[in-house]
């Protein structure tokens, strides 16, 4: 029975997994989220229903009660999570907070496998980075002064990565990690942030290229101080970080070469400084070379993604903790092995679909600083990903990163969940942005139709006889009676002398006119009369 549940349970986890996928490219579709609102519903069966099928894997393996308690508790989080998120901003991408749980989802699945102390940790911490998360928006949307401390953000980041180099243990070889009252965090995990916000508001406000050098030097003063800690991950985030945002800025390939060009250097003398980073190359090149030492992390990670095939050896099937470090820099070969190659392959194409939405809210918000903060999100986002990824399946060496929202570690998931509640913020400010501009052109349209109206209107005038619309409202006026024919009426005197008598005849006015006697004198009364016609009836 348990074979059975285990095997069916396979293939409707990838079943609903292509599914989710599958919704998730079909947002970009539609401009406004009114009308993504059914893709997010069907997201949401589809992620809770990966949710249950791997649980249902993990009881049936393990057969231990606690693990279906735990599982009740992550679905009220995240349920809770996505409804009071909905509630609360209704103007947020839905996308990227869908895929964010979805991803944590997977998170706490893998983790339970690997270690249900260590996934509990992790539970608690998620659920207090959403609490937190969910005041950034409202920051970001009513607090404009927060652009202002750019060089506070630069001092602030430097000291804190600068107290690591100097004050911190080393662990395997890096300076990484500080512990503060008993607490273990990683401070490039928190600078990031602070970067982000420094690097925007420098280029933001940067008019010159003095300017422009300046934050190039402190941007280096970063790059360096985590080179020196050995924190060659966080430094090429860094690095990777500052490209990214001088070429959104100044839109000049040329910053990007010389930039390519700099790290080039850099890294050559990285390798040459640093017997770490050469061990990492050379077990890169040659993974079973030194299967025993070097080249074994690397070597297992290979063995366990081959071996899970396309569909996986399911969860508790495979032998992923024979990975060292395999919660943080290892995960991905972890869930490639049991949950399958599949599996591993959705869920990056999920990663890159919240990569795409990011930079698709970052390109259209008209705020430059904060468009800057939203791209920086993003390349951050997708490179460290990339870097995860790649170093795990030998496509790139070995950095000791961790996957965002899905491997084990404390800083590493409040700071994402953070980033992504910053892009959830900058969202609200795209959404007030396109109100005020669909209100700008809905006056500009009545304007237009006022115009367009006045202009008929004139027009019309202007094509009846009496030329302008005042003549015509006087005319209009006469018609109706209500001109005197008491000659004490002015108006009615004004028409007198100067319209044609003709259109008094039929009012019997028109032989008390001056014209007419004048006509009578000079061209005959027979001109101007009717049948039985007299000189007396002119008197």
């Amino acid at each position: 029975m348990e074979l059975y549940v285990t095997e069916i349970s396979k293939y409707v986890i990838d079943l609903f997994m292509l599914l989710y996928m599958t919704e998730a490219f079909m947002t970009f579709r539609f401009k406004t989220e009114k009308k993504r609102k059914g893709i997010y519903i069907r997201q949401i069966i589809c992620m809770f229903v990966v949710q249950l099928s791997c649980f249902i894997q993990i009881i049936a393996r393990t057969g231990k009660p606690v693990y279906l308690f735990f599982f009740a508790f992550q679905i009220i989080i995240f349920a809770a999570v996505l409804m009071m998120f909905y509630a609360i901003y209704p103007g947020g991408n839905r996308l990227i907070i869908n895929n964010s749980c979805l991803l944590l989802m997977i998170s706490m699945i893998v983790l339970t496998r690997l270690s249900y102390d260590r996934a509990v940790k992790q539970f608690f911490i998620v659920t207090a980075s959403f609490i937190i998360g969910f005041f950034v928006p409202q920051i970001i949307l009513r607090f404009e002064f927060i652009k202002k401390f750019t060089w506070l953000y630069a001092a602030l980041g430097v000291a804190a990565i600068g107290a690591v180099l100097l004050y911190s243990a080393a662990t395997n070889g890096s300076k990484i990690t500080y512990t503060l009252a008993g607490i273990t965090f990683q401070p490039s995990e928190v600078v990031k942030i602070l970067f982000l916000f420094f690097l925007s508001g420098a280029l933001y406000s940067a008019d010159n290229i003095w300017q422009l050098m300046i934050a190039s030097v402190v941007a280096a003063g970063h790059v360096i101080i985590l080179v020196l800690s050995k924190d060659l991950g966080s430094a090429l985030i860094f690095f990777v970080i500052y490209l990214a945002l001088i070429y959104i800025s100044t839109e000049k390939i040329g910053f990007l070469v010389l930039g390519f060009f700099a790290g080039a250097i850099a890294s050559v003398f990285a390798y040459m400084l640093f017997s770490h980073i050469r061990r990492r190359v050379q077990a890169w090149l040659d993974p079973f070379g030194d299967i025993a030492s070097s080249g074994y992390q690397l070597s297992q990670s290979l063995f366990g993604i081959s071996s899970g095939g396309w569909f996986g050896l399911g969860l508790y099937g495979g032998s992923p903790t024979s990975i060292p470090f395999v919660e943080q820099d290892f995960i991905f070969s972890a869930i490639a092995e049991e949950l399958g190659v599949i599996f591993a392959v959705l869920m990056t194409l999920i990663i890159l679909s919240s990569f795409m939405m990011i930079m698709y809210e970052g390109y259209y918000i008209r705020d430059k600083y904060y468009r800057l903060v939203v791209c920086g999100i993003g390349v951050s986002y997708i490179f460290q990903t990339f870097l995860t990824i790649g170093g795990g399946s030998k496509f790139i060496p070995l950095t000791g990163v961790t996957l965002p929202l899905v491997s084990y570690g404390g800083t590493s998931v409040l700071v994402t969940i953070v980033m992504m509640m910053i892009v959830e913020g900058v969202c609200l400010i795209r959404t007030d942005e396109r109100c005020e501009a669909m209100e700008r052109r809905r006056q500009r349209r009545l304007e237009a139709q006022k115009r367009v109206s006045n202009r008929e209107q004139d027009d019309y005038y202007e094509r009846r006889p009496y030329g302008t619309k005042e003549a015509a409202e006087e005319k209009e006026y006469q018609r109706a009676g209500r001109y005197e024919k008491s000659t004490d009426n002015a108006q009615y005197r004004e028409y007198r002398e100067h319209r044609d008598p003709e259109q008094y005849r039929e009012r019997g006015e028109y032989r008390d006119t001056e014209q007419y006697r004048e006509r009578r004198e000079y061209r005959g009364p027979e001109r101007y009369g009717h049948e039985g016609y007299t000189e007396e009836d002119s008197d």
